[in-house]
């Protein structure tokens, strides 16, 4: 079992940055792909980044490149979302996962933590 606990999220006008965090606890972090996954109001979730167990591969999806970053640190058992340039759109509960699969499924979650972005 991996148990995963976000913190960072909260209320932010469009233009502002928000970083948030994942904890992972549990089993050995560094044998996780990471990532992390939004669903807003009224929509199905969908994969806003990921990262490689290693971190050096990362994918981004459309909405979100040039403007968001992730990144992990193995020593502390930590992935992050770095999010500069918000606008309204971004605005959503945003979910931590994890996955031994190199591309299968994620299978641990963490409970969400809300990003709002007020135009």
């Amino acid at each position: 079992q991996v148990q995963l606990v976000e913190s960072g999220g909260g209320l932010v006008q469009a233009g502002g940055s928000l970083r948030l965090s994942c904890a992972a606890s549990g089993r050995t972090f560094s044998n996780y792909r990471m990532a992390w996954f939004r669903r807003a109001p009224g929509k199905e979730r969908d994969i806003v980044a990921s990262i490689a167990s290693s971190g050096l591969g990362t994918y981004y999806a459309d909405s979100v490149k040039g403007r968001f970053t992730i990144s992990r640190d193995n020593a502390k058992n930590t992935v992050y979302l770095q999010m500069i340039s918000l606008v309204p759109e971004d605005t959503a509960v945003y979910y931590c996962a994890a996955t031994r699969a190199v591309n299968g499924p994620y299978t641990y979650w963490g409970q969400g933590t809300q990003v709002t972005v007020s135009s």
